[in-house]
């Protein structure tokens, strides 16, 4: 490819007349531009830079931004120049920009010699790091949790027609008679968080919309029009985000984002204590809604009870989080996955298939099934949940270029897991809730003992990932659920067995030591195949989590022996 260079000016009147009048590509050629402030940025792209520059200048949003930057390549054609501008959106953002374009134009199409356009992509990166618009690297960017919940996502196919769809649905409830929720239904890795926030981000930006065209038009920019903004415009939307971690992480997504709060990141019990409705509740992780169960403080307890007194005028057992969500919203969007479920106290697989079924009857339930999490293709996170149950596959599978690796010496995974964290970042050891947490009382104190090495689990629940000795610890599934790592080192503890007897999985109640995990809801009383159930949906969540690659080391002698010819695809140990 030839070379490409970046024209930098001021922006303002006189600068922009004169630059549009130096050269032919500075009105006619595709090329990709970022306006800027100190904290603020707009990426575009445009046929006519020159005009659309000018165009720029006389839109209140960006009149106080100060400086532009054209990018110009020989070879630039249209396609590229999209794929660039949704490219730099994605990245400024996860650098923790103030990013003032809307998500409607983020693509992700196909076309011809894209690779090779993204290598120029990153030097382009480069340039700009180099002239002061980015100050961390590409690796530290796309290791943030900025980037991996951004709302400035490209979508699937799938994805798309899912926002579409529950968005021309919650148009028409909201100019007739409200109807049925809908609900989003998929497994590890296919993009429900994602679709959540950006669903958020849309809406919101489509009842904020001032009426000016987009540069370029997508399938989704089609959804903003002048009877579209009037209808959202001031709805009262939530995100509801059941676990601490993942909240919090995407309450500070929210923050840098425009047009969006962090106190639009909501705890079901922030919505049950709410004195007013909400005209939407977008659900992430519904399955981790609580039924009426012990929780995790008396606090906790006196408010759940406080607040189904409140809203129904009794405390009894039949009384969910989910009821106070559809209690207090006039719509609601669900993210459901059955087979997440991992404590007794979470919504009960009837009432999640209940949910289901509703919105099926009611043309509102969309399955995404599409990877895009675990580069071992769509297939690994079914054959992970079939290699855990009770029926398993007749044949192991290729992983391709899904890095698997099976250690019998736990020594050598935590070395593995650790080069892999310094060269790449965001590897990390993950283990069942086999052990006691000892740590949590005395710092001291090792919680998961081997004769060789001693680990401790997570010293801190929020955030955990990105903490700065996370490295040297072991996550539980409760730090985890719902966040991508590179490479994922996983513990399978004495709380799974296999009886080669029986040609069976077992849960072994001694070894399992999550308190909540395994303790009974009123008029409940969990049996040994209740809770298996619950752990083998905990090392489902925990084998799924790395996108490049899962290193695992299994306790149980025979359990690790009917596991070895599954993982016979990967590298040995």
């Amino acid at each position: 490819m030839t070379d490409f260079r970046i024209e930098r000016l001021q922006f303002n009147q006189a600068a922009v007349a004169v630059w549009g009048q130096r050269n032919h590509q500075h009105r006619d050629w595709p090329v990709v531009y970022t306006l800027n402030s100190n904290d603020q940025v707009y990426v575009g792209e445009s046929l006519d830079a020159g005009g659309r520059l000018r165009q720029h200048l006389d839109q209140r949003k960006k009149s106080q931004l100060v400086e532009a930057r054209v990018i110009i390549d020989e070879t630039f054609n249209k396609s590229a120049c999209l794929d660039l501008e949704s490219y730099l959106i994605q990245l400024f953002h996860g650098d923790g920009r103030q990013v003032l374009n809307g998500n409607a134009g983020v693509v992700d199409g196909s076309y011809f010699q894209r690779q090779r356009y993204r290598k120029r992509f990153r030097e382009i990166f480069d340039r700009l790091r180099a002239d002061g618009l980015f100050e961390a690297t590409i690796e530290e960017i796309e290791n943030s949790d900025l980037f991996k919940l951004s709302p400035f996502k490209s979508l699937t196919e799938q994805q798309g027609d899912a926002v579409v769809s529950i968005i021309q649905g919650l148009l028409a409830d909201l100019r007739g008679d409200p109807g049925t929720g809908t609900v989003i239904e998929g497994g590890p890795g296919t993009g429900k968080t994602v679709v959540a926030i950006f669903l958020v981000k849309m809406l919101r930006d489509i009842g904020s919309w001032d009426g000016e065209p987009f540069e370029s038009e997508t399938y989704l920019s089609g959804m903003f029009t002048p009877e579209n903004a009037a209808t959202l415009e001031g709805l009262r939307i939530g995100l509801v985000v059941p676990q601490q971690s993942l909240r919090k992480s995407i309450q500070a997504v929210f923050a840098k984002t425009p047009g969006l709060t962090a106190d639009m990141v909501l705890s079901p019990f922030d919505v049950g204590k709410s004195e007013h409705p909400w005209d939407l509740l977008v659900v992430d992780e519904t399955h981790r809604l609580n039924q009426r169960a012990n929780q995790t403080s008396a606090q906790k307890n006196r408010e759940f009870a406080e607040i189904n007194i409140k809203l129904f005028r009794s405390d009894g057992p039949e009384h969910t989080q989910l009821d106070w969500i559809k209690e207090l919203s006039h719509q609601q969007v669900l993210l459901v996955d059955i087979k997440q479920r991992v404590r007794p106290a979470d919504l009960n697989a009837s009432m999640l298939a209940e949910v289901c079924s509703e919105a099926l009857s009611q043309g509102r339930l969309h399955r995404l099934t599409s990877q895009m999490r675990v580069r071992a293709g769509e297939d690994y996170v079914d054959y992970v949940r079939r290699i855990l149950s009770q029926t398993p596959p007749t044949r192991p599978i290729d992983f391709g270029e899904y890095d698997v690796r099976f250690f019998d010496d736990i020594g050598q995974m935590v070395s593995a897991i650790k080069n892999r964290n310094a060269d790449e970042g965001l590897a990390r050891l993950l283990a069942g809730y086999a052990w006691s947490w000892e740590s949590k009382k005395d710092s001291r104190r090792a919680d998961i003992v081997f004769p060789n090495l001693e680990l401790q689990w997570n010293s801190r629940v929020v955030d955990w990932v990105d903490s700065p000795k996370s490295v040297d610890e072991v996550g539980s599934i409760h730090t985890i659920q719902g966040y991508d790592l590179n490479y994922a080192g996983v513990i399978i503890g004495r709380d799974l067995r296999y009886d080669p007897v029986s040609a069976s999985l077992k849960f072994d109640r001694e070894h399992y030591y999550d308190k909540k995990g395994k303790q009974n809801n009123p008029g409940q009383k969990l049996s040994d195949a209740d809770l298996l159930e619950y752990v083998q949906n905990i090392y489902s969540v925990l084998l799924t989590r790395g996108i490049r690659g899962t290193y695992l080391h299994v306790v149980d002698e025979h359990l690790r022996e009917y596991l070895r010819p599954y993982f016979a695809g990967g590298r040995p140990g």
